[in-house]
């Protein structure tokens, strides 16, 4: 994690919680506070120094969850005025949040409130998730209630909270198992006039698609009907994940269908590559129709395995819009250095090209150890 998040955390950010929360409760044991919260902070990575300030602050704040919720809204600090979360400075109230999914599960309607106050200054897209799970049916309910608040920091929570995949945070299983309960929240939000919230729809959209490709690209079929701008600009981002995988489903919602009188070749430079090098690959697109032709034309590397089986990578090529007897070249340098997410095994490795979503092969090249 870099260290300017790491380092959020530090002793200033501390006090000025500690100030926060002495301004609404005169009685708050600040020194205590800050011995607590500041000992042995620096040992921990962003979350974990986040998590270390919330148990200080459950310490000091009162054991009755309702008294210490009251405490925590009134040392709040005026609301996000702008749409986006600009910079760090906002992550002061992720202990809060941490500390609402905490200790206020067993009271709901006011973890609730807090949340709501909260992710207008923050986000609240972590803390919601435990409520989602214990509560499911009042929780859903309360965020369809949400999807027309006139704060865009809440109808944004509604997707953001409810992503089934959300990165930093736990999956949530049931959505996963079945998305329809988060459909019918998207449907209510997928016309919204912040690009903020639209962006987190999309999210959602391709998290969804994750799991339930079919579901997504019949979604996305529907929702292309009648379409406004900003509603295409949604599909396009929430199908992008199929697209890489050359679903050739998604490919047509957008537009890109057919493509099989294009035709691709080949050339690696070298044939025969080491380890630790690269290979250079040059695609070559003619289209031998007579008509013209555009089509997403991406390509498959099938990358050897430690056990000798290979599994393929997708790597973007473009999109492509040719004239009868027109072509066009693609490059792309495919690196073999050893990196911390991928080691490489010497072997033949298959090239395939994807013309909207259409594999056709390419030839192969090796890489010797």
């Amino acid at each position: 994690m870099p260290e300017q998040l790491k380092n959020f955390f530090d002793r200033s950010v501390v006090t000025r919680i500690a100030t926060m929360l002495r301004g609404a409760h005169p009685s708050f044991p600040e020194p205590r506070f800050l011995a607590e919260a500041t000992d042995g902070l620096e040992a921990h990575e962003l979350l974990g120094r986040a998590r270390h300030i919330m148990q200080a602050m459950h310490r000091a704040l009162p054991s009755d969850f309702e008294r210490a919720a009251g405490i925590l809204l009134r040392s709040l600090g005026p609301e996000l005025e702008r749409e986006e979360l600009q910079g760090m400075g906002v992550f002061i109230y992720m202990p809060h949040t941490m500390y609402v999914a905490e200790h206020g599960l067993e009271h709901f309607e006011t973890s609730m409130r807090a949340q709501y106050e909260l992710t207008k200054r923050f986000t609240a897209e972590f803390s919601i998730r435990p409520f989602l799970e214990r509560y499911p049916r009042e929780a859903l309910e309360r965020l369809h209630q949400w999807t027309k608040d006139s704060n865009v920091h809440v109808r944004r929570l509604v997707s953001e909270g409810t992503r089934p995949r959300l990165p930093w945070a736990s999956r949530l299983r049931a959505f996963q198992k079945d998305p329809r309960p988060v459909l019918a929240l998207l449907e209510l939000l997928k016309d919204d006039p912040e690009l903020y919230v639209r962006r987190s729809v999309a999210n959602n959209l391709n998290d969804i698609g994750k799991d339930h490709p079919e579901v997504l690209v019949d979604t996305c079929a529907r929702w292309k009907e009648g379409a406004s701008p900003e509603r295409l600009w949604i599909i396009r981002h929430a199908l992008r994940s199929a697209v890489k995988r050359g679903d050739a489903r998604a490919l047509s919602v957008l537009g890109f269908q057919g493509g099989g009188e294009l035709e691709v070749t080949a050339s690696f430079q070298p044939r025969r590559v080491q380890l630790g090098e690269s290979v250079s690959m040059t695609l070559s697109v003619t289209n031998r129709a007579k008509t013209r032709q555009q089509a997403v034309v991406d390509f498959a590397v099938h990358f050897v395995k430690a056990n000798g089986s290979a599994s393929p990578k997708v790597f973007k090529g473009a999109k492509v819009d040719l004239l009868p007897g027109a072509s066009c070249t693609l490059e792309k340098s495919i690196s073999f250095a050893t990196m911390t997410t991928r080691k490489h095994y010497a072997g033949t490795h298959r090239v395939e090209a994807l013309v909207n979503g259409r594999a056709s092969d390419l030839g192969s090249f090796t890489v010797i150890g």
